[in-house]
């Protein structure tokens, strides 16, 4: 990342939150936006795609305590969003053009060279400064996944094992990028470090990755011929991924750190997991609620009665269905359901469906008509007629 960059950006806008937030803040609003802008989630989207690198450049810098105390220090010292100047002063001013001009030849009362005052911060030091730098660390890339389970392991929670292939040091080489029998050397433009340096305005220094060595710090003159000189190859490894329970059908986990492995020391990259959850045969879900439909007799919706209804691991509940239950009518078995994350467990929904007998002997034929006539119940169907 440039010096500009740390200057002319400000991490906590893009956050959308104050300077004063805690690590949990950043991390609560980094996830949101991060959710939100994700190109996977966004295919085809430029916009969000160039979102999602932004909100993860400041989240980078403010989710670690040092980066943001470093950050928020250079802020300060030229009034938190220092400007680049590319014409002449400004009549007005400001602490940034106070302190530029008040540089010049450490001898002559000034502040003597920029690179001194900021190389400790950014890495674009002078001399032997840079000449021992070492290769900035490089965070693994993410990994995306498919599972599919059953309907009761996404309502309880399972572990799953799942092949993964991702990217990691090459074996051949041992990371180095390096045929066997040869070492890279350290690349002479940028002395090892990864970074050059240019002058911005004649005053300020400007890191960027080194053109020569892409940023590595080395130069590999006799490349691996299996990776090729990157230093990276595909890794097959076979890892036991645990599923929390309550998780949905088509939704997405995140697994910190289980994705490729970093470069130099860096962090490794996430895994993502898509989750595929396949239907029950009894069972359905309304969030945190367990659905089943149960059927009864037309004689115990009217008469009322007491039914056995299942539940999702085998065990049987009691339910009361009172007199004159309509049809679709649903009750709730509290405590059957979904496990929330809060500790609490979601209900059972039961909805009885009556069912019509296709055959019926005589008697009960002949019974059911002199009930239809001795009931005296009016015709449901008037009031479609009524106007």
């Amino acid at each position: 990342m440039s010096t500009k960059d740390w200057f002319e950006k400000d991490y906590y806008k893009v956050l959308g939150v104050p300077k004063d937030a805690s690590q949990d803040d950043i991390k609560k609003a980094f996830r949101k936006l991060a959710r939100e802008n994700h190109p996977d989630a966004n295919p085809g989207n430029e916009a969000k795609a160039e979102r999602f690198k932004e909100v993860s450049e400041a989240n980078d810098v403010l989710s670690d305590p040092k980066k943001r105390k470093e950050y928020d220090q250079q802020r300060s010292l030229l009034g938190g969003g220092f400007h680049f100047n590319r014409g002449g002063g400004s009549a007005g001013g400001s602490r940034a053009d106070d302190l530029f001009r008040n540089a010049g030849p450490a001898g002559a009362g000034g502040l003597g060279d920029l690179s001194d005052l900021f190389g400790g911060l950014f890495g674009g030091g002078s001399g032997s400064a840079r000449r021992t730098s070492t290769r900035s660390p490089r965070r693994g890339s993410d990994v995306e996944a498919e599972v599919t389970i059953d309907f009761d392991d996404a309502v309880d929670g399972t572990t799953v094992p799942m092949q993964m292939v991702s990217d990691a040091p090459c074996a051949a080489c041992s990371g180095t990028g390096a045929k066997a029998g040869t070492t890279p050397r350290v690349c002479p433009t940028c002395q090892g470090s990864g970074v050059r340096t240019a002058t911005s305005g004649g005053v300020f220094q400007v890191t960027e990755p080194c053109p020569d060595c892409q940023g590595r710090g080395l130069i590999v003159d006799d490349p691996c011929p299996v990776c090729h000189g990157s230093g990276r190859a595909k890794s097959t490894r076979t890892m036991q991924v645990r599923i929390p329970a309550g998780v949905e059908d088509g939704q997405r986990i995140r697994l910190r750190g289980k994705g490729s492995a970093g470069e130099n020391g860096g962090s490794a990259g996430d895994l993502y997991v898509d989750v595929h959850v396949r239907p029950d045969r009894v069972f359905g879900r309304n969030g945190s609620h367990l659905t089943v439909t149960v059927p009864v007799t037309y004689a115990e919706a009217t008469l009322g009665a007491e039914i056995d209804v299942p539940t999702l691991h085998g065990q049987r509940v009691r339910l009361r269905i009172p007199a004159g239950t309509p049809n679709g009518r649903t009750f709730r078995v509290r405590g059957r359901g979904v496990s929330r994350r809060d500790g609490t467990t979601g209900d059972l929904l039961v909805t009885v469906e009556v069912t019509v007998p296709h055959h019926l002997s005589s008697q009960a034929r002949e019974t059911l008509q002199t009930y239809a006539r001795e009931s005296g119940e009016p015709d449901p169907r008037t009031v479609l007629f009524s106007g």
